[in-house]
């Protein structure tokens, strides 16, 4: 079965509000989701964008707050209406727990959901290995080898070369999918991975004159 590549963080808030209509997208298209959990800071930093943590108040409150609040309407998928109060902890254990799913062969695509959706809508603190272990039981999966495995070398190494692999393919945030090589940044650019599923569009990415590093 062909795949669309996903990279994304496990707390990421726009990965969350398209994840449940690009669950059904890839379904409807017969291809199934390459997770590729990545550390979101080190990619946002390595693109050239402003940190986080260092935009201003305006661009805060616009993208995090109104855009935010706008495309939970539009998604259906509730929101806490502000940023979680654990947001700014480190995303190493979430992001890693998703990849021992994958390299103990299990379907994630309910656990990363579970994931996002806890974090955003329930102020989830996805730092914490106790909360994990609730998330993925909620999520139908047996959590405890996940999180034995998820800060192993192993795991640590996949998780570096998922995010050397998007700052080398021009990767800016999260979510962005990759349908056929042709990259598509944002959970706004949904309707047109739909799209490209059905019909490719014309061009390609990166374009012949770039040099993606």
């Amino acid at each position: 079965m062909k795949e669309v590549e996903y990279f994304y963080a496990a707390h990421s808030a726009f990965a969350y509000l398209g994840s449940e209509r690009f669950r059904a997208i890839v379904t409807a298209a017969g291809r199934r989701i390459a997770h590729r959990p990545v550390d979101l800071r080190r990619v946002v930093a390595e693109g050239g964008a402003v940190p986080f943590g260092r935009r201003t108040r305006a661009h805060a409150a616009y993208y995090f707050g109104r855009e935010i609040e706008r495309w939970s309407e539009e998604r259906g998928a509730p929101w806490l209406g502000r940023i979680p109060t654990h947001h700014a902890n480190d995303i190493t254990l979430p992001n890693c727990m998703l990849i021992a799913g994958l390299v103990r062969g299990i379907e994630i695509d309910g656990l990363a959901h579970a994931m996002l959706e806890a974090h955003w809508r329930d102020d989830a603190d996805l730092a914490d290995r106790n909360t994990l272990a609730a998330i993925g039981r909620g999520a139908g999966v047996d959590p405890m080898p996940l999180l034995d495995l998820a800060l192993s070398p192993e795991v640590k190494t996949i998780y570096q070369a998922n995010t050397d692999e998007a700052i080398r393919r021009s990767v800016f945030g999260s979510p962005t999918y990759f349908v056929d090589g042709d990259m598509f940044y944002g959970q706004d650019r949904l309707d047109m991975v739909e799209r490209a599923l059905r019909k490719p569009y014309a061009g390609a990415w990166p374009p012949p004159e770039s040099t993606p590093r």
